[in-house]
């Protein structure tokens, strides 16, 4: 079966995506899974067994390997369910017709398949004939998962430490590899060896001799030479990047793995200009290797997807980064937060991400791996967070402990977030200036906050806190109303009228602002102690900004037909971005003088 759609969901917070297929798959919709909360999973788990009169049967925490049986039995209900809603289309009968025309009315007027639908029931068609059409031609959504590669805690059994495939990210890949999916995990994050060696112990993961793979592994990656390195350390044991998934450094939610200011443009163009040379020189090692290991070879070389995501929110967007850039599938992430029927979300937080306008959208600090993090303002979790040290009792109790990470105070790990470390390191303020009082109390409780949705939302009982975080991106703004899914389809596909803000940047436009900013407030903090190395670091930053501002010049000028409209307001954000960069090398320029 062809890919359905050219846009994909993808993975957002732990709650908001967690039940996303079971809501878009069966209209052919790829979406992604976090599978990082096992005890959120068993919660839904245990919710949807109930819903549909299924039986089920808790897997205590205390039981073996639960975390990597949760995340099995949890994906595997989810494919069996949604497999389920699949084959109701398929035995169409009178009152499915509707929802079986949703699934061809969401797909862009280009599609052959939507052309064929409709050719057959607008002539006098039969509904046995339009069954077996629909069983040959009907494809289910890819139900994916996402892996933080860092989020890989180590775990203990009675104060001993248990081997490196208990470890978080470990088990969570096991729990996906043991499962019936045919799909594929995301690995973000960055580079973890150690669990890039793991995958191999699994047999889903080798291709068949015609090339077939079970599994498929995604890397997210913001840069070309990062897919290069990543996609050789794993083909050197066998193991086919089967897509390489890049995303915006800071135009998208969650967590922003800045660049060293490599802008999505160039990135996505060194992509498309060295597409064959990475299949090719990848194709070699993994051959090498499967040969070396004496497993199937294929019969020929294994199919490569590259795909982008951060910040898109236009249908002109949306087909340039196809059609120019050669990309086969563009994720929408955050606009998707604003429709019901796709993603979970409770109702007061999606009604503030509704009004939200750019100043209610901020990169923090709040998150306890260190890295910023796309937030809202005066999102419930963070109003608990400061009642909490207004009360004197700043931190969380930390009953997840997936980010407990820290091993400042002990080879066990501590969550920076937690009730303890804070209380901690507060103690040791007293005639410590380095010790900053906000910046210790900033940390959130991300584990609790961003699974709370769903435990809001479908009304699951625990003792727990039921304040939610939420991780927009600043793309958010630009959008103020609930969108149904055939709306943001359109909106995808361009079927109709612009639902985004009239003023809305082009999103290459936005990331270069994010960006100067991003650089701008790091050289504010580096005033008091600039040194070489930070002079090395800012002029690589800046240099490559400069690189990208060159980049798109040449672009708006030579790609007539897309940018025909709006040119002479690209020029004009371009030279206000190059005066903004002047400013900021003349300022580098006179910290160095002074060091």
């Amino acid at each position: 079966m062809t890919t359905t759609h050219s846009f994909h969901i993808p993975v957002m917070g732990t709650a908001f995506t967690a039940d996303t297929p079971l809501k878009v798959a069966q209209y052919g919709i790829d979406s992604v899974i976090s599978i990082v909360d096992d005890v959120l999973l068993e919660r839904l788990r245990k919710f949807y067994s109930e819903k549909n009169n299924l039986p089920y049967t808790e897997i205590h925490k205390s039981s073996d390997d639960a975390r990597a049986n949760r995340i099995t039995s949890y994906l595997n209900l989810v494919n069996d369910l949604s497999q389920v809603k699949l084959k109701e289309f398929s035995n169409l009968s009178k009152d499915k017709f509707e929802e079986v025309k949703k699934y061809f009315d969401i797909l862009p007027e280009s599609s052959s398949l939507k052309k064929d639908f409709y050719e057959i029931i607008n002539n006098n068609f039969k509904f046995d004939d339009l069954r077996e059409w629909l069983v040959k031609n009907l494809s289910l959504g890819s139900i994916d998962v996402n892996i933080m590669t860092k989020v890989d805690k180590k775990n203990y059994s009675k104060n001993i430490e248990l081997p490196s495939e208990f470890n978080d990210a470990h088990a969570a890949l096991r729990g996906y590899a043991q499962s019936d999916l045919a799909s594929s995990v995301i690995f973000s994050a960055g580079m973890n060896p150690r669990l890039y060696g793991y995958i191999g112990q699994f047999n889903d993961f080798y291709p068949t001799q015609t090339g077939y793979l079970k599994k498929k592994i995604v890397l997210k990656v913001s840069d070309y030479r990062s897919a290069v390195i990543q996609g050789k350390f794993l083909a050197k044991k066998g193991l086919w990047v089967s897509e390489y998934r890049i995303e915006s450094g800071l135009n998208c939610g969650g967590h922003a793995f800045a660049t060293d200011g490599l802008l999505m443009g160039p990135i996505l163009a060194e992509f498309r200009d060295n597409r064959q040379e990475l299949i090719d020189q990848t194709s070699e090692v993994l051959f090498q290797a499967l040969e070396r290991d004496e497993r199937i070879m294929p019969e020929k070389k294994l199919d490569l997807k590259i795909t982008a995501q951060g910040g898109v929110g236009t249908s002109i967007e949306q087909s340039f980064l196809v059609d120019y850039y050669k990309l086969d599938s563009i994720g929408w992430g955050t606009p998707f937060l604003l429709v019901p029927e796709a993603t979970t979300v409770d109702d007061k937080t999606r009604e503030q991400l509704k009004k939200a306008t750019e100043n209610d959208l901020y990169l923090s600090n709040v998150s306890p791996l260190g890295v910023p993090f796309n937030n809202l303002r005066n999102n419930s979790k963070d109003i608990e967070k400061l009642e909490k040290i207004n009360d004197g009792k700043p931190g969380s109790n930390c009953p997840r402990r997936f980010l407990a990470l820290s091993s400042e105070y002990g080879d066990k790990g501590i969550c920076t977030a937690s009730r303890q470390f804070q209380k901690t390191k507060i103690k040791e303020m007293d005639g410590n200036s380095s010790i900053n009082f906000e910046k210790v109390v900033d940390k959130t409780c991300l584990c609790m906050g961003l699974a709370a949705a769903a435990v809001v939302n479908y009304g699951i009982e625990n003792s727990e806190s039921k304040t939610v975080s939420i991780c927009p991106g600043p793309n958010l703004a630009y959008f103020s109303k609930y969108m149904s899914l055939k709306e943001i389809s359109s909106q995808i596909y361009g079927m109709s009228k612009n639902l985004a803000r009239l003023d809305r940047p082009h999103m290459f436009m936005k990331e270069l602002d994010l960006y100067i900013n991003y650089i701008s407030d790091k050289l504010f903090e580096s005033t008091n102690d600039f040194n070489k190395k930070q002079e090395k670091y800012f002029n690589k930053f800046l240099n490559n900004l400069s690189d990208g501002i060159l980049y798109y010049s040449h672009l708006f000028e030579g790609v007539q037909t897309q940018f025909s409209q709006s040119k002479e307001n690209l020029f004009d954000d371009l030279e206000i971005f190059r005066k903004r960069l002047t400013k900021l090398n003349k300022k580098v320029d006179t910290l160095i003088s002074n060091i």
